[in-house]
C-alpha cells in the first residue's frame, strides 16, 4: 500500500511540475486553417503586466493558389488599412482560473474577412498545440483551427 501511494505522489508531482513548464500560450505558433490544411502565418502571443495575452501576425505563409495581401483592407475600425505583418488579432485573452490550460475572455481577429469573433483556447498537455475556436454569440456557432508551437 505504502509503495502505490508513493508512486501516486510521485506521478502527480511530476505531472504538476511538466505541466507547469508547458502551460503557457507565449511563443510563436503556425496556425493550420481548417478548411484548407495548409499554413496562413505565424502568430507571435505574448502576455502583459496583467497577465492578458494577446498576439500578432509575424510572418505570412504564401499557399498554392493564394497570394497573401499586404494590408487588411476588409478590416474596419483601428485595424482598417495596417499592414498584415504586426497585425494584432488576438486581443484580451485571459487564463481560466479553473483550468490552466484554458483560455477565453478575448476575441480573435480573421484577416481576410475583417470580422471579430469571441474566442477560446486550448493548449494541450504538451504545450504544443493550441486549439483556437473562434465564434458568434454561443461557441457552438463557431470555426477552430489547430496551431502548431514553433521553436
Amino acid at each position: 500500500m505504502k509503495m502505490n501511494k508513493l508512486f501516486f505522489i510521485l506521478t502527480v508531482g511530476l505531472s504538476s511540475t511538466y505541466l507547469s513548464a508547458n502551460d503557457d500560450i507565449v511563443g510563436k505558433w503556425r496556425n493550420i486553417d481548417d478548411k484548407t490544411g495548409f499554413s496562413k502565418a505565424v502568430i507571435e502571443i505574448t502576455k502583459d503586466a496583467n497577465d492578458t495575452y494577446f498576439g500578432k501576425i509575424i510572418e505570412v505563409t504564401p499557399r498554392p493558389g493564394y497570394t497573401p495581401k499586404a494590408y487588411c483592407d476588409k478590416c474596419k475600425g483601428a485595424d482598417q488599412g495596417k499592414p498584415i505583418i504586426g497585425l494584432q488579432i488576438i486581443k484580451h485573452m485571459k487564463r481560466s482560473t479553473q483550468n490552466p490550460l484554458e483560455f477565453s475572455q478575448g476575441t480573435i481577429l480573421d484577416p481576410l474577412t475583417g470580422s471579430h469573433y469571441k474566442s477560446t483556447m486550448r493548449l494541450n498537455t504538451t504545450g504544443t498545440r493550441l486549439a483556437i475556436r473562434g465564434f458568434v454569440g454561443i461557441e457552438a456557432l463557431g470555426r477552430s483551427q489547430t496551431w502548431l508551437r514553433q521553436n
